[in-house]
C-alpha cells in the first residue's frame, strides 16, 4: 500500500504541534506502508527513516503574492508527484487542497488529519487578512469532499461536526497525537538553565509555545501577578502572530517584571535538549490555551515527569487527568468561535489558584508528574498511533472499492 503524506512542516522545518505529529508519525509509519512525504520548504534529505521525501518551494511567479495564494500555488505544484499512489493523507489547511485536487485528478481517496480548524481560529484574520478567507475556503472544500477525516481527539471530532455540519460523521475517526517518551524524558542536567540565570531549585512555572491567541499567553501573564513572589516563571516563546499581540504580551511582561524577579523569556527556536531541561526542572507546566485540539506540549511536559495545569478545553481533558497528572481549569467560552472566556477575570483567577495549589505542595506535584509520564507511555505511543492510522487507511480504501 502506497501512501503519500502532504505537510507544511517537516524536519528540519518544524514550528508547531502538527509538524511534530507528521514527523513522528512518518518515522513509524514507514515500516508499515510505502510512504512518500511531500513537504513545503527548502530541499532536505530524500530519505527519512525509510520514507521518501520530496520538497516543494513557492513558485517564483508567486513570490510577491499573498501567503495563502503562495500556499495554493505550492499545492498545485505537488500534483504530479501523486501519480501511482493509493491514498493521499494531508495535514492542516496548507496541504488540504493538494490532497483534494490530487483526489480528483487521480480518482483516489483523500484522508486529512484535523489538527485545528480555521472557523475556530478567527484571530488568524488579523494575521492573514483576505488570505484567511482563502484558507477557510480551502479547508471547508477539503473537509466536505474527503474520504476520511482523522480527528486528533474526541473534542476535535465534536468541533468538526459543529464547524462543518455537512460532513458525514461516519467519515470521522479519532486517532490521538502521540509522544516519543525515549526523547521526551526527565532530565537531571541543569546547565542550560544556569547559563540563563534560571534557578533550578526554585519553585517554577514553565510555558512553551507560540505567541498566538489560541495559546492564551496574556492570561498566564495576568495569572502570574497572583502567584507568590517566590515563584519563578520561565517562558519559551515563539514569534508573535501579529505586532499588536507582541505589544500586548511585552507590556504584560514589563509590568510583571516591575513587580517581581524571576521572570525569564527564552525566545525563538529552542533546542529540544534545553526544552526538556526547562520542562523537567519546572514544578508545574502551564497551558492556558483557549483552543487546543489535543495539545502535544502537555504530553511533552508529562513525558518529562512534570505536573500540568491546563484549560479544560478541546482535547486537553483527554490528555491531562484532572487530580492525577495535573489540574484542569474550568473554561466557559463565548460561543462565537473565538474561544474567549465568558469571564476573563474569573478564568485568570481560577488558573492562578490551580497553579498555586500545585506549587504549594511540591511533593504532590512530583507524584502528579510521575503519573503523567506513565500515562504518556501507556496511552500515547507512536507505534500504536501508526497502527490505528493504517487501520483508517484500510477502512477508507475498502469503502472506496
Amino acid at each position: 500500500m502506497r501512501i503519500d503524506i502532504v505537510t507544511k512542516e517537516f524536519p528540519p522545518e518544524i514550528y508547531g504541534g502538527a509538524g511534530v505529529h507528521v514527523a513522528e508519525l512518518s518515522r513509524v509509519l514507514a515500516s508499515h506502508v510505502d510512504l512518500r512525504v511531500h513537504a513545503f520548504g527548502a530541499p532536505r534529505d530524500a530519505d527519512y527513516h525509510g520514507a521518501s521525501v520530496t520538497s516543494y518551494q513557492t513558485p517564483e511567479t508567486l513570490a510577491s503574492a499573498n501567503a495563502a495564494v503562495q500556499t495554493l500555488g505550492t499545492d498545485v505544484g505537488m500534483l504530479s508527484g501523486f501519480d501511482g499512489t493509493d491514498l493521499i493523507h494531508t495535514h492542516t489547511w496548507y496541504a488540504n487542497m493538494a490532497g483534494h485536487l490530487g483526489s480528483l485528478l487521480y480518482d483516489i481517496p483523500h484522508v486529512l488529519s484535523a489538527h485545528s480548524l480555521e472557523p475556530l481560529r478567527p484571530w488568524k484574520a488579523e494575521q492573514l487578512g483576505g488570505g484567511y478567507r482563502l484558507s477557510s475556503w480551502a479547508e471547508a472544500t477539503a473537509y466536505d469532499s474527503a474520504a476520511g477525516i482523522i480527528a486528533v481527539s474526541e473534542g476535535m471530532r465534536r468541533d468538526i461536526i459543529k464547524a462543518y455540519p455537512g460532513v458525514d460523521p461516519e467519515k470521522l475517526h479519532v486517532v490521538h497525537n502521540g509522544i516519543d517518551t525515549t526523547i521526551w524524558t526527565p532530565q537531571h542536567d541543569v546547565d542550560a538553565l544556569e547559563k540563563r540565570g534560571i534557578d533550578p531549585h526554585r519553585e517554577t512555572v514553565a510555558f512553551v509555545g507560540r505567541v498566538t491567541r489560541q495559546k492564551g499567553v496574556p492570561y498566564l501573564l495576568r495569572a502570574a501577578r497572583l502567584l507568590d513572589s517566590s515563584v519563578q516563571l520561565v517562558l519559551c516563546l515563539g514569534a508573535a502572530d501579529t505586532p499588536e499581540l507582541a505589544a500586548e504580551v511585552n507590556a504584560l511582561l514589563d509590568e510583571l517584571r516591575s513587580q517581581r524577579d524571576g521572570v525569564f523569556v527564552i525566545e525563538g527556536m529552542v533546542p529540544r535538549a534545553e526544552i526538556t531541561q526547562v520542562l523537567s526542572q519546572a514544578t508545574v507546566f502551564a497551558c492556558p490555551s483557549i483552543y487546543e485540539p489535543l495539545g502535544i506540549v502537555n504530553l511533552e511536559a508529562m513525558a518529562c515527569g512534570t505536573a500540568v495545569v491546563a484549560s479544560a478545553t478541546g482535547g486537553i481533558p483527554e490528555v491531562v487527568e484532572d487530580g492525577a497528572t495535573g489540574m484542569l481549569v474550568p473554561l466557559d467560552q463565548v460561543d462565537d468561535g473565538s474561544g474567549t472566556p465568558l469571564d476573563e477575570e474569573q478564568f485568570v483567577a481560577d488558573f492562578a489558584a490551580a497553579l498555586t495549589e500545585v506549587l504549594s505542595d511540591p511533593e504532590h506535584a512530583q507524584q502528579m508528574g510521575e503519573r503523567g509520564r506513565v500515562r504518556a507511555q501507556e496511552y500515547f505511543s507512536w507505534e500504536s498511533i501508526a497502527e490505528k492510522t493504517v487501520n483508517v487507511y484500510q477502512t477508507v480504501l475498502g469503502q472506496d472499492r
